[in-house]
This record gives structure tokens, sequence and C-alpha cells, in this order.
């Protein structure tokens, strides 16, 4: 393989695939990215941890074609340090690549293409075609709620539902639900449920924008993204996904109408009096005025009061403030209208086409 590239270009390939290359690899083969030739006059890189892929496509001039396998970390450190500027890739014998900038020269030593996991193919796959903007607001409103909890390993990851044409996306740990839903442009013809789990749901949404297609093509043990030419290609989550529809209460007539900045702002001052054995953060509802207060024993108190519209009756409740916040921070509503029931009761907000739910704890 012989190849020019401007540094440009190659910083940014290396970068939509690098997250996924794992620092502690159990194969050495891992470790590396897969750099090859295609005919397209392009340079294809591919990463791997097994569980998720990723591959770019970047612009190139061949002068050689062939493939070559790199360390992943010295490979991407070398290309940033390299002065601006077009950038020569040659493989040697054994496996060893010359890499050249303007007056600098590298040489590294890969392994062979052949030792590389091979990408998955999907052929005779139905193509699903879906809009990065929304895919991705969809994304950061419910994965965040994602459990980390090995031991339910069934909600490590977000619920992707699509049927009657609708997609919908649902993310829970246990204590806390996001699902958000919207309708689809182009009918499909089977209705389709599967996980995927949180890794590659984070690389998704760094690799989508707020315009443009994605395609999603689906086998049977792993489902594939195509945005831009950006190839995310991952496991699906075996399992079945809880009955989320038992556990969201009746919409309520009364609700609190309140600035989502201001009760942003408010929760977050009073999580930095938060510690690990004092998380919860309350709430004390009254007719015009919503008190957010925090009080930590050998740390400190806050107290705040916030504007809202509101005509039930007056209650205390606590909640953990990071289950707010992170809610919060993703809408991009200017008021939002949240439900509270009680100290013992959900709380919950609903807007057009989504729904968060966040239950309470003891103050």
């Amino acid at each position: 393989m012989k190849i020019k590239i401007t540094k440009e270009d190659l910083v940014l390939g290396i970068s939509k695939v690098q997250n996924v290359v794992s620092s502690k690899a159990t194969l050495p083969i891992l470790a590396n990215m897969l750099l090859e030739t295609k005919k397209n006059s392009c340079l294809r890189i591919y990463a791997t941890d097994l569980d998720i892929g990723i591959s770019c496509e970047i612009p190139v001039q061949i002068f050689e074609e062939g493939a070559i396998t790199v360390p992943a970390k010295k490979f991407s450190d070398i290309i940033k340090e390299l002065p601006p500027g077009d950038i020569s890739i040659t493989t040697k014998k054994n496996h060893q690549i010359e890499i050249e900038g303007e007056n600098c020269q590298f040489k590294l030593i890969g392994l062979p293409k052949e030792d590389f996991p091979k990408f998955p193919e999907f052929k005779n796959t139905e193509v699903l075609p879906l809009n990065q903007g929304i895919l991705k607001q969809m994304l950061q409103t419910t994965a965040f709620a994602v459990s980390h909890e090995e031991a339910r390993y069934i909600l490590n990851g977000v619920l992707f539902e699509i049927s009657d044409n609708i997609i919908r996306l649902v993310a829970t740990d246990g204590r806390r639900l996001a699902k958000s839903e919207e309708q689809l442009d182009t009918p499909i013809k089977k209705d389709i449920h599967l996980i995927i789990p949180t890794k590659a749901v984070h690389e998704i949404i760094r690799n989508l924008k707020d315009g443009g297609g994605v395609s999603l093509l689906i086998s049977t043990n792993q489902v594939l993204f195509d945005i831009d030419n950006v190839l995310v290609v991952t496991r699906i989550i075996e399992g079945e996904f809880p009955n989320y529809n038992q556990v969201i209460p009746p919409e309520q007539k009364t609700k609190i109408k309140i600035n989502t900045q201001d009760f942003l702002y408010a929760i977050r001052r009073a999580n930095l009096l938060a510690t690990p054995d004092f998380q919860a953060v309350k709430f004390e509802v009254f007719k015009n005025k919503l008190v957010v207060s925090k009080i930590t024993p050998d740390v400190g108190e806050s107290r705040e009061e916030v504007e809202i519209v509101y005509g039930g009756a007056e209650m205390i409740v606590g909640f953990n403030p990071g289950f707010f916040i992170e809610v919060l921070k993703n809408i991009n509503e200017e008021e939002i209208e949240l439900e509270l029931l009680g100290p013992d009761k959900p709380g919950v907000i609903r807007l057009k086409n989504y729904l968060y739910l966040a239950l309470p704890m003891r103050i």
C-alpha cells in the first residue's frame, strides 16, 4: 500500500473510530486499527472491540493498493504530532509501515490484515431510513437513563421499538425512565424490537449530525447504522425488556408549570452540597413557588425559590438531583409541566412525543 493523504482528513478519520479500541484488549490485534484502500480513491479505517465495530472512509491519493493494521494509539499520536500538510504512508516488508510528513519520518510495526476481525456484511436486509437530527435528539433524551449495573444487563442499553410506523426509544435503570417516539416518514414491513448497548449508543450519538439521513440495517443478532459513510455495527443485547408501560402513571390534570432553565439551575446549585450518603434534594411545592433546598450534615445547606404556576395541594418530595439535571439539560422547551403526586409517587415530565419519570427518595 502506498498513499498520500492530508493530515486533517486522517486525524478526522482516526477520531471517528478510535474510541472503540480497547486499551486492555485480550487479543493484541484489537489494539490495532485496519487501514485499507478502496477502489473509489478512499481509505477505509476500521476498529473493533468485537462487540462494536466502526469504519469510515476518507479521500486519499492511491499509488499502490493494499491493507495493514497498525497500533491504534501510537499511530494516532504520531499523526497528531506531524506538521500540517500531506502525509505519505507506505507498507514495507514484515508488516512495517512508513509514515512521512514534512521533514520527518516514522516507522511502525503492524500486523497483517488477515489477523483482523472481519467487518460484518448485511446482505438482503431491509434498509430503514431515519433522520439524523431526530434520532440524535431521541438518543440524547433517553440514553442517560440506561442502567450501568452489570447484573441488570438487559437494562444496559436503549430499547428500539418500531411498529405502526412509529419509532420509540426507551431507557431505564429501574429508578427512572425516559421514552421518546416519532413518526416514521417511510413505512416498514415488519415490527422491530431490539436493545442497543450503551457504548454503541454513545458512538452513534457522537457521529450523528443535526441534518441528513442515517440508514438502519438489522441482522439476526447485530445492527448497522450507516451515518454518512461512517458505519457503526454492534451486537444486540439479547433478552426481554421490561414492560415499561406498567410503571407509567395516568396523566394528571393538575401540573406544575415551571421555567426549564430556572428549574435546572436551582437543582444544580442544590446539588453542590450533595454527597454519596446524602443525595436527596427537597422540593417543597406551594401555590406560586417551588422551594428547592438541600441540607447535608457537616457540609451545609441551601434554599432557593423558583416561580411556578400551580393550583394543586401543597407537598414535600425528595429526589436524586442528578435524575432531573440530566433530563432538563437535554430538553429544548422553555417551560415544562411537572406532575408530582406525593412523597412516595414518581415525578413525571410529559412533552410532545416524550415522557420522563423519576422515582422519589426519602428525605
